[in-house]
């Protein structure tokens, strides 16, 4: 089994920052693409951020210059910093993580979810 599990979300005035991480664990051969999505009350669930296991990032429109994805290898973990937070961006963040595990299947995980909410 793999699990996902995120943190660092919470209450946050606008213009503030938060640092979410999320932690992969449990029978990892190799973890691929990892990104982050959100999802606002009455809203589709939409992509804040990825990265490749190589590196390369990619982001929203609404998140550049904003936002930035990186990850840590060795540890398994996958973050975002977010900067200059707006109202906007309240919403639960999810990570998702493209993973091939011991037995060679290869799936995409979602962690439970982070709620981030920015005030005015």
């Amino acid at each position: 089994q793999v699990h996902l599990v995120e943190s660092g979300g919470g209450l946050v005035q606008a213009g503030g920052s938060l640092r979410l991480s999320c932690a992969a664990s449990g029978s990892i051969f190799s973890i691929h693409s990892m990104a982050w999505y959100r999802q606002a009350p009455g809203k589709q669930r939409e992509l804040v951020a990825a990265i490749t296991s190589g590196g390369q990032t990619s982001y929203a429109d609404s998140v550049k210059g904003r936002g930035t994805i990186s990850r840590d290898n060795a540890k398994n973990t996958v973050y975002l910093q977010m900067n200059s937070l707006k109202p906007e961006d309240t919403a639960v963040y999810y990570c998702t993580a493209r993973i091939t595990s011991y037995a060679r299947s290869q799936y995409d995980h979602w962690g439970q979810g982070t709620q981030v909410t920015v005030s005015s």
